[in-house]
């Protein structure tokens, strides 16, 4: 044997030999995503009229309403810029729109997180029938949703002469002596409201639930049958939900987005404006700015605000969401 083929040749060690890293030199996050993008070209290729539709039509108008809100524009002048004036007059001046702030949060408090839960129960409930059975109630549950102006109908149940039937019955039954005027009273109108955005809210978050639920790995559950999970209800916390986090993320933002966005119920159900405002909500005092009075810089003052209230909802939601199963 030669003495070349003793000879052992060693390969400097590349984690030696590197040079250490230049401070502020690290690639940030924008030099990574522009060499990301590099990388997968085609990919954001297909992806750029998406992008370009997303700027037009959602991006560029949420910018622009910011901007216009700093100014006083009624559309038949140009904007004039007044800075914080319109945000100081909503919330220091306008009595109106404190009533209609007032009346959102208590209406997305109580009918966001309802309704979300019981669009997740009923999915999960209506999961466990036979494939037929299950396509007919689902059906049933999600037709109000697109039915138009089919919450109409509570209208006659709530009418305030003796033929509506809720007065009717209880006319009947002696619980009262004359009829009530359901849709006139502050008192009942906001919870008669909440009632039929209830009823309304089996849409397309109950869709997603029950899109999931069908799609959800059942190796999984016998997995977690064998690692412990004795019951449903453990099933359903630790396997089902942590796997349904898109499904939730997503029925989430809808929720979130028809439980403040309420405007045509409250409208066709009280009037517009209702009894003592006990109806008007932040969308309806838009409406008013926005298309009847057109003061478009004060209404686009609104529509931020209500932007940034739906965005920390939907961020602290977001949160919340992650520690599911945990």
């Amino acid at each position: 044997m030669s003495e070349l083929e003793n000879v052992r040749v060693r390969l400097p060690d590349p984690a030696r030999t590197a040079s250490p890293p230049v401070p502020g030199r690290e690639p940030g996050k924008l030099a990574e995503l522009m060499k990301q993008m590099r990388q997968q070209k085609q990919g954001y290729v297909l992806l750029a009229p998406y992008f370009v539709l997303f700027f037009v039509f959602t991006a560029f108008p949420v910018l622009m309403a910011f901007a216009l809100s700093f100014t006083y524009f009624n559309v038949l002048e140009p904007p004039k810029w007044i800075g914080w004036d319109n945000y100081a007059t909503l919330f220091i001046k306008d009595e109106v729109f404190l009533i209609a702030l007032k009346n959102t949060l208590l209406f997305a408090v109580i009918t966001g997180p309802i309704s979300y839960i019981a669009c997740f129960m009923l999915a999960w409930l209506i999961n466990e029938l036979s494939p037929k059975l299950r396509a007919v109630v689902t059906l049933l549950f999600y037709a109000p949703s697109i039915s138009g102006n089919v919450y109409l109908i509570w209208q006659v149940a709530f009418s305030g002469d003796s033929f509506g039937y809720v007065n009717a019955f209880l006319m009947k039954w002696g619980f009262i002596l004359e009829p009530i005027q359901w849709l006139q009273n502050p008192k009942y109108m906001l919870f008669i409201i909440m009632l039929v955005q209830l009823w309304l809210s089996l849409g397309t978050a109950f869709l997603a639930f029950i899109a999931g639920l069908q799609g959800l790995d059942k190796t999984l559950i016998e997995a977690g049958a064998i690692d412990g999970v004795k019951n449903r209800w453990q099933e359903l916390w630790h396997i089902t939900l942590p796997s349904m986090r898109p499904q939730l993320m997503f029925g989430a933002v809808m929720q979130i987005t028809s439980s403040f966005a309420v405007a045509d119920v409250a409208t066709n159900m009280a009037g517009f404006p209702s009894p003592q405002y006990a109806a008007h909500t932040i969308v309806t005092h838009l409406n008013d700015y926005g298309t009847i009075r057109f003061e478009m810089g004060y209404a686009c003052a609104i529509a931020s605000v209500l932007f940034v209230i739906m965005l920390g909802t939907n961020m602290v939601i977001q949160k919340l969401l992650r520690k599911v199963g945990e």
